[in-house]
Formats: C-alpha cells, sequence, structure tokens
C-alpha cells in the first residue's frame, strides 16, 4: 500500500467506523443480545438452508452438505471462496482492473482487522439477509470500492454467503500475486517490521524461492520474539514461542 494511503488509513478507518455505527446502531447491540447462542446457530447455519444456485458472476455453492461434521466448516469456507475469487479475478481481469481489485482487498482486509462491528456483521449468523445486504453495501460505497466488488458483496450477503470474506480476500490476493508472478508471504511477528526489515526478509525468501514476494505482515506479541512465515502450504515458524513450547514438551517426555 502507498505511504499515502497508509497515513489515511487512520482517518478511513474513523470515517467507515462511524459511518457503519450511524448507518446501523443495533448491530453491536443485537450482537451482544444474541452471543450466548452466537456458536451453536453459527455451527447449525453451515448445514442448513443451503441457498439455490447462483447465477451471477458463474459462482456456484456446490451441492448441498449431506450429514453433520465438525471438521468440514474450514473446506466449506475455503471452497465457496474459490468459487467467488475465481469468477471475480476473471471479471476484473478482462476488465483490465486487477489494480482497482487489488486496492479493494487491501482495504476490506484492514477494515476487518480494525473493526469488530464488520467482523460482527460478515459472522453472526441473527442478521437477515435483507440487513446484511443493506449494511455491506451501504459500507461498501462508503469506502468507495469497485462497482464490482459492492455488487460481489452485496450478492454474498443475500446468499448468506459473508462469513467467507476473509477467505475471499485471501484467495483473491494470491491470484493477483500469480498473475504477477509473486507469491504472497504472510509473516507474522512479535513485533511490527520495519521497511528496512520487510525488505531484507523479501529479498531472502525472493532468493529462496525465485519469485518476487510480497509480505502480508502482522503481530502477534504472544510469539516473543521471532517469526512464522508462511509461503502457499509451507511454514516456517522460529519464534521464541515455538521453541518454548518444544522444550516443554521435550521435559514432559523426560520426566
Amino acid at each position: 500500500m502507498p505511504e499515502a494511503e497508509q497515513r489515511d488509513a487512520p482517518f478511513i478507518n474513523a470515517l467507515f467506523f462511524g459511518f457503519l455505527r450511524s448507518f446501523w446502531p443495533s448491530l453491536a447491540l443485537r450482537h451482544a443480545k444474541c452471543s450466548a447462542k452466537r456458536h451453536e446457530i453459527l455451527a447449525l447455519y453451515h448445514y442448513s438452508a443451503r441457498p439455490t444456485p447462483l447465477s451471477e458472476a458463474a459462482v456456484s455453492d456446490g451441492p448441498a452438505s449431506r450429514g453433520f461434521s465438525l471438521s468440514e466448516p474450514a473446506s466449506i469456507s475455503s471452497g465457496i471462496a474459490s468459487r467467488y475469487a475465481t469468477a471475480v479475478f476473471s471479471l476484473a481481469k478482462d476488465d483490465k482492473k486487477l489494480k482497482p481489485l487489488e486496492a479493494d482487498v487491501d482495504a476490506l482486509e484492514s477494515a476487518l482487522s480494525e473493526s469488530a462491528e464488520l467482523r460482527a456483521l460478515v459472522t453472526s449468523p441473527v442478521y437477515t439477509r435483507a440487513e446484511m445486504g443493506q449494511a455491506i453495501t451501504a459500507v461498501a460505497q462508503k469506502m468507495k470500492l469497485q462497482p464490482m466488488m459492492v455488487n460481489t458483496l452485496s450478492l454474498m450477503a443475500a446468499k448468506r454467503r459473508l462469513f467467507v470474506l476473509p477467505s475471499l480476500l485471501a484467495a483473491l490476493r494470491a491470484r493477483i500475486a500469480e498473475d504477477k508472478g509473486e507469491v504472497a508471504a504472510e509473516v507474522t511477528s512479535a513485533k511490527a517490521l520495519t521497511k528496512t526489515q520487510a525488505t531484507k526478509l523479501a529479498k531472502t525468501l525472493k532468493a529462496q524461492l525465485d519469485l518476487d514476494v510480497k509480505i502480508k505482515a502482522t503481530v502477534d506479541e504472544s510469539l516473543i520474539g521471532g517469526l512464522v512465515v508462511k509461503v502457499g502450504s509451507k511454514m516456517i515458524d522460529t519464534s521464541i514461542r515455538s521453541k518454548l513450547n518444544a522444550l516443554q514438551n521435550t521435559m514432559k517426555e523426560v520426566g
């Protein structure tokens, strides 16, 4: 993200949060009232009332789920997100709008990270389709996202698929990076990486992978120190927390 956009991020986020609260003041209250049953409802939600196949943007949610398994939600979310990502990416590429799409992905990821209200909206099943659609469409327009992204979010709300939004954004980022000859690396550190550290890490990974690397950095103070680097299905964990856990397990075996 350009430095100018980073400087403007706090202002944009503040504007976004304020708008969400003013546009839909009942969200936080309703979410609090229903929190006791949220996990139970969410578990049932994944396996009930499967929507009819989508025709818009050639997206299909696939066959209805049969049976109940606690191990299925992650794979279901990934599959649905992949279908939406394929449709959105293809349309953006055909229209030569991959750069605006990448900006939308950055904006939505930042908003989800900063706004508890938005996370509640996209993950909680207690809101009606109409409520979710009206709120997410208005917020997307206020954020000045591309019309295609606004329409996609509206469609996802209508089909009760907003819960896959984080997975959708990750899938879109991966496709955009691949199209640019890049690979996305998720880097988690105990403290925020400096620009110099991020650049050096990207160069090191590029030398190992023979691809340009785009760093997506997050902070997790519980790591204590070190890094956790994930590229695709591969992960390198050099965190102090990981080393302490390994030492603790070794001591248990000795004892």
